[in-house]
């Protein structure tokens, strides 16, 4: 993934059900700014020229983290999901990095089925956080009605 690709990746991630889409961090400039961090680690997936799939995927140095992990539906349950994790998790490895995790909604059903699918783990640790920036609201991607 490249800078280049934020338009169709941000497209992409807008029609994905269970995800959350932050105001301030999923900008052009922060998606920028997380790629230059992590240059050989994130993922898109493309089907005839067209972005299909793709993965934030980044280190702290210690240990790993994939974000807005996401398949266009119309290319769900071909694999494309597996390997898009696959490059992630070699691109980690080759770093040094021996773990990698993630958060999933507990609402985006189809991706905690997909992580179980694969041999995740669901962890059993409480997440917190704190906005530093009042701004950043999270669009959440709801269930289709």
């Amino acid at each position: 993934m490249t800078e280049a690709d934020y338009d169709e990746v941000h497209a992409l991630w807008l029609t994905i059900q269970g995800f959350g889409i932050r105001a301030l961090d999923d900008s052009r400039e922060d998606i920028g700014r997380f790629i230059r961090r992590n240059p050989t680690t994130s993922v898109v997936a493309r089907k005839d020229g067209k972005v299909i799939g793709s993965i934030l995927c980044g280190s702290d140095g210690r240990q790993g983290a994939l974000y807005h992990v996401c398949v266009a539906r119309a290319y769900r349950r071909q694999g494309i999901g597996t390997r898009m994790v696959g490059y992630c998790m070699q691109q980690l490895k080759a770093m040094g990095i021996n773990k990698v995790g993630l958060i999933a909604f507990t609402r985006n059903d189809g991706g905690n089925a997909f992580w179980k699918q694969i041999g995740w783990k669901k962890s059993d640790v409480n997440y917190y956080e704190f906005v530093l920036n009042e701004k950043n609201i999270t669009r959440f991607i709801g269930a289709e009605e």
